[in-house]
């Protein structure tokens, strides 16, 4: 650390030096706060001594030593160079000095004479620097030598240097060391914090002019002005530079800060370091001289040090940083003494719940009765605040000191509910203890269908059941709440654990109207997921949903209410619409720092972006799901993002993921639920593709088994149908393939295009050569603008079509559709399969690259509409007929087209033209 700001304290060095080196004795005591830079510069004369032929001799203070008599001087006279005669009278002196040292007697004076006087003659021999550092923290007999020497020096060609902590040991007449100073033969140098200047200056030697342009203030507020702090914070940031995270305005306090926080501290002397203890544990001053053994005036003068070296502001740490490390610099006894004194007396004095939590949580252990409902109200706080992890601590304290057993229950019921947003499964080893509270009849209402869904989502589908049956044998106990709690959960389950329907008509009736507007929503997004895969989508179904996505947030209870919507959209043919919902509420998650909503919200999306035929965006969130929560966490629900993950990769051609996630343990259970109708589709779609058709068919028929046992056989939810007939005609069965076919497309109402366009591309496929191109452009038609994946194979098959009659012209203009759409969605299997057909007219081939549309936006909407139309293979009378217009416009809607385009044919046209235009 260079000497900055300090060019008025060198000066003034730098005459008293030469005075002494003319014969003309001085004494100087730099003084400042801890970690000023005393030390350095009392450090820097003292080698300065050499340039003007001097001699400097050193010693230092410490607390260590301050018990040990004549121990600075003993220093001084050990490092300066006397001759023998000298050196044995001076050990001689030493010995009797301390031999006759006896605590509370003083030196005796003759004594103090004879060192000095040692001392006096040697600075006849060269000019002397006596330097002692830190002499506050030296032992009294050196003091008074000291003083003594200082009284005399002005007689002899001799500097006599100190430093000292300013603030440091005010109460101890003993050790007042004014007399060091006093003029006109003794000078004090006051080194005051650095300025924000300073700081700048001093962090441009270190990390340079740029950032310490940008971040100087923000390390001056947190520094002080002391250089210890500031060096520490440069280190941090150096580190976080190295590290790639020192970005922005804010710096980065981390270990080196920390450290250098601790070091000050223990500079400043047991005194300052007690309250700063107290300080880091209650920082109100009103508090602070109850919890430490000190009076005010104490406290008031510590802090007032404290500041005065960079510690503090106001009253408090800078940083939270240097308040953790002060914390875990205390003693482990004296930390829990500490905050136990805190917690009691904030209690008394009416502070907020969430303050008195803190010190509970920080002492550890607690006894006394009131904290049990203090911790509770903290915790619930916390909660509404979405600082779930703050509550779930508060919560396990309160167990722990809780022998009440109906309020253990209450606290149990609830610390479920908040472990629940970080990780489904660790709040798993309580409910056992909760299944033998609703036997012992202290678990009632809305606790015991926590219970309930705890259970089901690991698949304890008996013991869930018993909790279920519990309910229904006392309904005389059911309140409103409970009754309200009820009615969401039965359409819940009907979706999600169908297996467990048989006991959903069991018990008591819901209440007429839902007690909160928020139960209203959570009820009406139920009953929307379970009319969607029971019976299918539906208008009302849909607008629901979107309603009620409209007016929802994550908050501490609306999780299901946002699940059971976004998903009636997904399965209801509008996963469009349910996209952006979810990217939103995926955020507000990561906000609220609450994984396991994150990780439930990531599936969705992934299931969203998989019937929207990206598959990269679906592997992606799928991923995501089971990164943010392990697969340990998911219980029976692991089931759905691993369908995506095996279903994606499978269509995008990566089938080494696929059986690596095959490989992935999964519950027996996770079969009597939704998420294992999606995992056997995946699973059957797998085999499918590389060839195991009697697995892939087992797979797609125990899905048909299972929905139809469960009145989940809507066609939008699993259509194993399509995938059963696909295996069909490869196993040369056609016709059980087409009777398959057509009962999925009988199933198919209005709000289902993506699945009839999936049906009637298999249709396609049993009827005649002639035939297929009619059906597989109503299917690109309904697919277009939805699932590029499923558009891309409805293409290829198109193109594949065309080629069996002949028309390879048809094929080429279908075939750079088909490899555009396949590359969109990430689709190699399809691409494969398009490079290796042959047949293309005119050089038309589907390994040509294709060139994204330059023209589109300067044709007229009529226009456009032709050109897309004409792109994707449509004859002249065919787009006639789809727009309602003349055979005569057609063609001149092409010939403008042509000219625009500087094409001169069909088959030139862009295949990125959007066709959502024409079939508008």
């Amino acid at each position: 650390m260079t000497l900055l700001e300090r060019d008025e304290a060198i000066a003034t060095l730098d005459g008293l030096l030469a005075s002494a080196v003319a014969g003309k004795g001085r004494v100087a005591v730099i003084t400042g706060a801890v970690a000023s830079g005393k030390t350095e510069l009392l450090n820097t004369y003292a080698d300065r001594a050499v340039d003007r032929d001097a001699l400097a001799i050193t010693a230092a203070g410490s607390d260590a030593e301050r018990n040990l008599p004549l121990g600075v001087i003993s220093q001084l006279l050990l490092d300066a160079p006397l001759v023998p005669d000298d050196w044995q009278r001076a050990m001689n002196l030493l010995y009797e000095g301390v031999r006759a040292d006896s605590g509370d007697k003083p030196i005796d004076p003759q004594i103090v004479h004879a060192l000095c006087t040692i001392l006096l003659e040697l600075s006849q021999r060269y000019p002397l620097i006596i330097a002692v550092d830190d002499i506050d923290r030296a032992d009294r007999a050196s003091i008074v030598c000291l003083s003594y020497l200082a009284r005399r020096v002005r007689f002899a060609p001799m500097l006599a240097l100190f430093s000292q902590t300013e603030h440091h040991r005010p109460d101890d007449a003993a050790f007042d060391l004014e007399t060091l100073w006093r003029p006109p033969y003794g000078t004090r140098i006051v080194l005051s914090p650095l300025t924000a200047d300073g700081v700048r200056t001093m962090a441009a030697e270190s990390v340079g002019t740029a950032d310490a342009e940008r971040l100087g203030t923000a390390w001056h507020h947190l520094s002080g002005g002391n250089p210890l702090l500031l060096g520490g914070l440069l280190d941090d940031h150096r580190d976080a530079v190295t590290a790639g995270g020192a970005a922005g305005n804010e710096p980065v306090a981390g270990e080196h800060y920390a450290r250098a926080v601790v070091s000050c501290l223990r500079r400043s002397g047991a005194r300052l370091l007690r309250v700063a203890h107290g300080i880091a544990v209650c920082p109100d001053p009103d508090l602070l001289e109850q919890i430490l053994p000190a009076d005010a005036t104490q406290v008031t003068h510590a802090v007032r040090a404290l500041t005065a070296a960079g510690l503090l502001a106001g009253g408090e740490f800078r940083h939270p940083v240097a308040r953790e490390a002060v914390l875990n610099d205390i003693d482990d006894r004296e930390r829990v003494e500490l905050f136990e004194r805190a917690a009691v007396l904030a209690h008394r004095s009416g502070a907020a719940s969430a303050v008195v939590a803190e010190h509970l949580v920080r002492a550890g252990e607690i006894n006394d009765p009131w904290a049990v409902p203090v911790l509770e109200d903290a915790a619930r706080q916390a909660l509404r605040e979405g600082r779930v992890a703050v509550a779930v601590r508060y919560l396990e304290l309160a167990l722990q000191a809780c022998p009440d057993g109906q309020r253990r229950t209450r606290i149990i019921t609830t610390l479920v509910r908040a472990e629940w947003r970080i990780n489904p499964s660790a709040p798993t080893g309580y409910l056992p203890e909760l299944a033998a509270a609703l036997r012992g009849g202290h678990l009632r209402g809305t606790d015991a269908l926590v219970l309930t869904k705890a259970l089901l989502w690991h698949g304890q589908f008996a013991d869930a059941g018993e909790v279920f049956e519990h309910l229904s044998a006392n309904t005389d106990e059911t309140d409103t709440d409970t009754l309200a709690e009820l009615a969401i959960t039965r359409p819940l389950l009907v979706a999600t654990y169908p297996s467990f329907r048989s006991l959903l008509h069991q018990g008591p009736q819901p209440p007429a109207t839902m007690p909160t507007v928020a139960a209203s929503h959570r009820l009406e997004a139920a009953n929307a997921l379970a009319a969607v895969t029971t019976r299918g989508p539906s208008e009302r179904a849909i607008s629901t949903a979107e309603r009620i996505l409209h007016n929802s947030r994550l908050d501490e209870m609306s999780l299901d209410t946002v699940e059971s919507a976004l998903l009636a959209l997904t399965y209801g043919g509008r996963p469009d619409a349910a996209a952006p919902w979810c990217d939103m509420f995926i955020e507000e998650a990561g906000l609220r720092k609450a994984p396991s909503r994150q990780a439930r919200l990531a599936a969705i999306r992934a299931e969203i972006a998989l019937r929207l035929g990206d598959l990269q965006t679906a592997r992606r969130h799928a991923r995501d799901a089971l990164t943010v929560m392990p697969p340990s966490s998911w219980g029976v629900a692991v089931g759905g993002p691993l369908a995506v993950l095996i279903t994606a990769a499978t269509a995008a051609g990566d089938l080494g993921e696929v059986r690596d996630h095959l490989d992935q343990p999964v519950p027996e259970e996770m079969l009597q639920t939704r998420y294992g109708l999606h995992y056997l589709y995946a699973r059957g779609r797998y085999s499918l593709a590389i060839g195991e058709l009697p697995l892939a068919l087992r797979d797609f028929q125990l899905c048909g088994r299972l929905t139809a046992q469960w009145g989940l056989d809507a066609a939008g939810l699993v259509p194993w149908r399509i995938e059963a007939a696909e295996t069909l005609l490869r196993m040369n069965s056609p016709e059980r393939a087409q009777q398959l076919v057509e009962e999925q497309l009988a199933r198919c109402g209005k709000g289902e295009p993506r699945v009839r366009a999936m049906g009637l591309r298999l249709y396609a496929a049993c009827s005649q050569p002639r035939h297929r191109p009619l059906f597989l452009r109503q299917a690109a038609d309904l697919h277009t603008g939805g699932d590029e994946y499923e558009l891309a194979r409805t293409l290829v098959d198109l193109t594949e079509a065309f080629l069996l009659l002949g028309e390879s012209r048809r094929a080429g203009m279908i075939a750079r559709r088909a490899r555009a759409t396949a590359e969109k969605a990430g689709a190699l299997p399809l691409l494969k399969v398009l490079n290796r057909d042959a047949g293309w007219d005119e050089g038309d081939t589907p390994g040509q690259p294709v060139k994204a549309a330059a023209g589109p936006a300067i044709l007229s909407e009529a226009e456009h509409r032709v050109a897309a139309l004409a792109a994707a293979g449509y004859t002249n009378r065919e787009i006639a007929e789809k727009l309602y217009i003349t055979i005569s416009t057609v063609e001149q809607h092409l010939t403008r087209t042509f000219r625009k385009l500087n094409v001169t044919r069909r088959t030139d046209l862009p295949a990125s033209l959007n066709l959502d235009a024409a079939s508008a």
